[in-house]
């Protein structure tokens, strides 16, 4: 966990990520706000691990992109399953 901590600390921008090597970094916004939203709707909106997804997404994605996904993730119509439990 202070690994974590540490890298937060320290963070600037969205590092380089092997998986999306292009410049194009459309992929690489849309999976880091996925995986931070799956993150805290696994674990919970205090652990701290997650905040690395969400400080990459709003690195690299546009706000307008983030408020169109918000607003979906909202009203239901969100194309990923981010694993919310039904109840």
């Amino acid at each position: 966990m202070a690994e974590v901590e540490k890298a937060l600390e320290n963070y600037t921008t969205a590092p380089f990520d092997a998986r999306f090597p292009n410049t194009n970094q459309t992929k690489n916004c849309w999976q880091n706000y996925v995986d931070f939203h799956k993150c805290t709707i696994k674990k919970g909106e205090d652990y701290k691990p997650c905040e690395w997804f969400k400080r990459v997404y709003t690195s690299l994605c546009p706000n307008q992109w983030v408020e169109t996904w918000n607003s979906q993730i909202d009203e239901g119509t969100f194309p990923v399953d981010l694993g919310k439990s039904s109840q």
